[in-house]
């Protein structure tokens, strides 16, 4: 049976990652045009904090609300909605022409990207079995990202130099265009309801999965979600990444260029190496969460490797703000980014585990804490720049939520006793832990 088993669920999980990295570009380009932008449209940088904010805020509110919607309606749907706005809104934002005009695109880019993480965490509870999803979402949630931004940097600033800042901007929104048109006719809710999947693909996906995760759609119960420790816990720790995330992902280059007088081009290179570490620990993350669990079937261990991790990120930050340099402030903020990675799939795994039988709300309910900390971290570093002149501030704040964050993962998640699950037939399967 093993060789005919098809391998579609792989091609599902390509198709998500390609939109995290579309997905992460997009909203990310606006830091490298950030000098061409602010000019064009008259915007202070305490002005731009707030425009770097606003997206978040859109993202905040729809990551939210689309965890009951990818629940009740299926990833497909939604996500084919989402990825039209967010392309509409990335074609139009270079012609918003003030800064409220551009504050409101940011919103409504932010709501047509919330709903990518929610999905994501669904298809990947319904296309993969439990041993294959560390792996699987760290690719989602963490080389897709970092990996975004590794390449990113040095596209859009080519696109930039090449066609203009304006021009980047639709480049971009053709990309998700493109996107769209393959994922309407190839993306599917779950195994059975693509046709090229066989018999023993769907009987190897439903072997890893818990009886609620075989389910296409079903209704919403809130009380557990929001009694849910464990869920709490993942959301003060992501908030805590997410600060650190995004305060790098949109004032890197702004920093990089100011502090050390670099041009947009070397600005472009130098933000690789962060990105680069980023993969690499996505990579590690995932493979190291899939055989801890795989030798001890606790998936509080999944917690601990993210407390460990976040600790050792904000650490890596102190050179930075002792003795800063060009060399030391690359070196070990990507050191910090690297580390940070090693959670980037971990949190959706988490949240799978928190509340299997509504992954798309409990991955919502994660991401909208990313998000605050995304509408937080942007506004916070603008005022600090605005008003020192220097980031290192900011750095200390980053390295403080650090230690808040992975201390909350390593003390206070709620450990319950392990159930079996059981493959279709009544052959026992793989053995996981309560959440």
């Amino acid at each position: 049976m093993s060789s005919s088993r098809s391998n579609v669920r792989w091609l599902t999980l390509g198709l998500i990652v390609a939109l995290i990295v579309i997905n992460y570009i997009d909203r990310s380009a606006i830091s490298y045009a950030v000098d061409p932008l602010t000019k064009a449209f008259g915007i202070s940088k305490s002005q731009y904090g707030l425009i770097s904010s606003a997206f978040s805020i859109g993202y905040m509110v729809f990551a939210f609300l689309a965890g009951p919607l990818v629940d009740r309606y299926g990833a497909r749907r939604i996500l084919l909605v989402g990825v039209a706005i967010w392309s509409v809104v990335t074609a139009v934002t270079p012609v918003s022409g003030s800064f409220i005009g551009l504050f409101m695109a940011r919103v409504i880019l932010g709501a047509g990207e919330g709903p990518g993480f929610p999905a994501a965490t669904r298809t990947v509870s319904r296309w993969l079995p439990q041993k294959e999803r560390g792996i699987a979402l760290a690719m989602v949630g963490g080389v897709a990202v970092a990996g975004s931004l590794l390449i990113g940097g040095p596209l859009v600033t080519q696109l930039i130099d090449t066609l203009g800042w304006r021009g980047m901007f639709w480049v971009l929104a053709a990309l998700g265009a493109l996107w769209f048109a393959i994922a309407w006719a190839l993306l599917k809710n779950t195994p059975d309801e693509h046709r090229k999947v066989s018999a023993a693909e769907r009987a190897h996906i439903a072997a890893g999965q818990l009886e609620e995760e075989r389910s296409s759609s079903g209704s919403v119960h809130w009380r557990p979600v929001l009694t849910n420790r464990n869920l709490w816990v993942i959301a003060v720790g992501y908030f805590a990444w997410g600060f650190m995330f995004w305060g790098f992902m949109y004032w890197l280059p702004e920093y990089l260029s100011s502090q050390y007088d670099l041009s947009i081009g070397a600005v472009g290179l130098f933000t690789v190496a962060p990105w680069a570490a980023g993969v690499a620990g996505a990579l590690l993350g995932g493979v190291l969460t899939d055989q801890v669990f795989a030798r001890t079937g606790n998936p509080r261990t999944r917690l601990t490797i993210m407390g460990v991790a976040l600790l050792l990120s904000g650490a890596a930050l102190i050179p930075i703000i002792v003795a800063p340099s060009l060399t030391v402030s690359v070196t070990f903020i990507s050191i910090g980014v690297g580390l940070g990675f090693v959670t980037g799939g971990i949190w959706w795994v988490a949240a799978i585990d928190a509340m299997p039988a509504q992954p798309g709300v409990a991955a919502g309910f994660a991401d909208a804490a990313f998000a605050l900390s995304g509408i937080v971290a942007p506004s916070v570093m603008g005022f600090i720049v605005s008003s020192t002149g220097s980031f290192s501030s900011g750095f200390v704040v980053m390295t403080a939520l650090a230690v808040v964050g992975a201390g909350s993962m390593l003390v206070l998640p709620r450990h319950r006793p392990r159930l079996e699950v059981s493959a279709p037939g009544g052959k026992a399967g793989l053995a996981v832990g309560q959440r």
